[in-house]
C-alpha cells in the first residue's frame, strides 16, 4: 500500500498520532478510537494491521498485551519525498512571520505613542 493511501485515513493519522508520544497497548488505542471514531474493535484492529503491514508501526507481545509504537522510516520516506515541495509553502510561511512581526511591532509602537505600557 501507497503511504499516502495509509495516511490518507483519518483514523490510521489519528492512531499515529496517538503512538507519537509512546509505544502504547492496543486496548489503550482501541478505546480512544472507538470514542472518537465510533468504529468498532475490529475494525481498529483492521487500521492497526495496515498500519503495521504498511510499515509505519511496529507491535511487540508484552505478555497478553500488544503493543504498538511508530516506525519512523516510512515517514521519512514521506518527508524526502515532500521535500521538492517544501519552497511552495515555506516561502510563505516565511512571508506570514515577516507580516505578524510587522504587525505587533506596530502595535507597540501605537501603544508607546499613546502612553500604554505592557507593565500596567
Amino acid at each position: 500500500m501507497h503511504a499516502f493511501d495509509v495516511l490518507g485515513d483519518p483514523v490510521r493519522r489519528r492512531i499515529l498520532e496517538l503512538l507519537a508520544s509512546g509505544e502504547q497497548a492496543s486496548g489503550e488505542i482501541s478505546a480512544v478510537i472507538r470514542d472518537e471514531f465510533g468504529i468498532s474493535q475490529p475494525a481498529v484492529s483492521q487500521h492497526l494491521r495496515v498500519l503495521r503491514e504498511s510499515g509505519f508501526a511496529s507491535v511487540r507481545a508484552e505478555g497478553t498485551r500488544r503493543l504498538y509504537a511508530v516506525d519512523a522510516a516510512p515517514l521519512r520516506e514521506v518527508d524526502a519525498w515532500l521535500e521538492r515541495f517544501r519552497g511552495f509553502w515555506e516561502q510563505r510561511l516565511d512571508a506570514l512571520g515577516t507580516e505578524l512581526a510587522r504587525g505587533k511591532r506596530d502595535r507597540r509602537l501605537r501603544e508607546e505613542g499613546r502612553g500604554v505600557s505592557g507593565d500596567e
